[in-house]
């Protein structure tokens, strides 16, 4: 089914095979049959009756017309109408397609309702008869064909935007849609059939109600009975109430169609058992099966997401570039001042690292170990930065009073993200982080200038993945409890996020 609806020609292939497999089959019954199926007509109406006359030659002919017309109109006229390529000479092409097929038909007819010829006083009015008949068979296989097309292509389009149909209408399904694009193909076969009026009428009404009826449920029914203490008892109610409002209305559809109320009535009602005890109960199965199978994927993808983001997650741990940045200004500030703020530099590293090899594998942490994180990466960032007069750091973190825990790690990515991008040595940069937590949620905003970095810098084209790493954490983590607001300009950047602490 999948490749049938991304590849549509995969459709052409299987529709000429299948008309292929027809026709081939439809000349070989024809061939062994010995007896034509008007011969004991002929023999009523005292006409010598010829086999290859009256029977093969012109029904061989026919089938070649059909299988002719089929391809033609199938692979060339209906694709290019439906392109709306050269519509007046496909149209055109229709109308001559049409009277090749009456003329055909016509001249086949003569010879094998032959038996006819002496039910008329003259040749001129057993042709006419004749051809006349002809006519409207030709009209019948041109309006099956049209049928034939509106259903293919119409099913073809249902298949191939189920997903978008699905989203943008939540009471549609897709199995519904497939279950409808197979009402359609089984209500063309009945049609061109010839099946009885009466299996007609209810295998088009039942199905559709039936197809509305699955949608409703899903959507509505059994939702709402799921609510209740006993919900299959409640949504067979439900149901029971749904078919009784629904019985007068089915019953003037197909009193609208036969005019007989008997039947009618009969119908409806027959139409409304089948639903209660068959239809709902098949739906309800079908509705917990894909709630399983739902939640199976769910669960699946979840554990999916928590893997690959504490993967991409431990190997963001250690920053070689930042870690780099930290030994030079070590470096630097020892050569520089002599020691006087190296110990500081060290220490604060110090404890930087013990918390990325410790705490850093916990769930939870106190929120006051996450803080003491920020502001060493923020203190040894600022000894880096200082000399600068150019950059502005200004940070505004307040103690939490309040016990709460936080997961490890979840903040420092859009400080991280503020010192990467905002901070350049030759134009004015300013960076503001502010923390508070009331009421167990943390309130957090991270500002930062924007600068274009240098072609020889090496993560001028990099852009990392521990922002897109802390949202799929946050997805994950705080579901429904946090709240991520990012607004970025060609010069700023800022995010604000809530979280609701436990």
């Amino acid at each position: 089914m999948k490749e049938f609806i991304i590849k549509p020609a995969v459709l052409t292939r299987i529709e000429l095979w299948a008309a292929s497999t027809i026709f081939v089959f439809a000349v070989f019954f024809l061939i062994t049959s010995m007896t034509g199926t008007n011969i004991e007509l002929f023999s009523r109406a005292g006409i010598a009756y010829d086999h290859y006359e009256n029977f093969f030659f012109p029904t061989l002919v026919r089938y070649i017309v059909l299988f002719l017309t089929f391809l033609l109109l199938s692979f060339r006229v209906v694709p290019a109408i439906v392109d709306r390529r050269n519509l007046t000479l496909n149209i055109g092409v229709i109308v001559v397609v049409l009277l090749a097929v009456w003329m055909v038909f016509g001249i086949a007819d003569t010879y094998l309702k032959a038996y006819q010829f002496k039910q008329f006083n003259t040749d001129e009015r057993f042709y006419s008869h004749v051809f006349a008949k002809s006519f409207v068979n030709a009209v019948w296989v041109m309006l099956m064909f049209g049928i034939y097309s509106v259903v293919k292509y119409a099913s073809v389009y249902l298949l191939s935007n189920s997903e978008t149909i699905s989203t943008r209408f939540r009471i549609i399904t897709r199995d519904s849609l497939i279950a409808f694009v197979l009402w359609m193909i089984s209500m063309f076969i009945l049609l061109i059939g010839d099946a009885e009026g009466e299996i007609v009428i209810i295998w088009g009404i039942l199905v559709p109600f039936a197809i509305f009826f699955y949608c409703y449920s899903c959507y509505s029914l059994i939702p709402s009975a799921y609510q209740r203490k006993k919900p299959f008892r409640s949504y067979i109610l439900r149901s029971l109430l749904v078919m009784i409002a629904a019985f007068l209305p089915v019953a003037f559809i197909i009193l609208l169609i036969t005019n007989d109320d008997e039947t009618a009535f009969a119908a409806s009602f027959f139409m409304g058992t089948f639903h209660l005890f068959i239809t709902a109960p098949i739906t309800w199965a079908i509705f917990k099966r894909r709630m399983q199978g739902n939640e199976e994927i769910f669960v699946l993808q979840k554990e999916l997401k928590r893997s690959n983001a504490n993967l991409d997650f431990l190997r963001s741990q250690i920053n070689p570039h930042f870690l780099f940045n930290a030994l030079n200004t070590i470096y630097a500030t020892a050569l520089n001042e002599k020691a006087e703020c190296t110990g500081e530099a060290i220490q604060k590293l110090g404890d930087m690292m013990r918390f990325m090899l410790h705490e850093n594998m916990q769930e939870k942490i106190p929120l006051v170990r996450e803080i003491e994180y920020l502001e060493n990466y923020i203190g040894l960032q600022k000894l880096r930065t200082d000399h600068n007069p150019n950059l502005k750091i200004d940070t505004n973190i307040e103690a939490s009073t309040e016990l709460v825990s936080i997961a490890p790690m979840l903040l420092i990515p859009f400080v991280e993200n503020a010192f990467k991008h905002g901070i350049s040595f030759r134009e004015s940069s300013q960076i503001r982080t502010a923390l508070e937590v009331r009421n167990k949620t943390l309130y957090f905003d991270v500002y930062n200038s924007k600068h274009e970095k240098p072609d020889n810098d090496p993560e001028k084209d990099k852009s990392g993945i521990g922002l897109n790493n802390v949202k799929q954490r946050l997805q994950l983590l705080y579901p429904s409890k946090h709240e991520l607001i990012i607004r970025e300009t060609q010069k700023e950047y800022f995010i604000h996020l809530t979280i609701q602490l436990s």
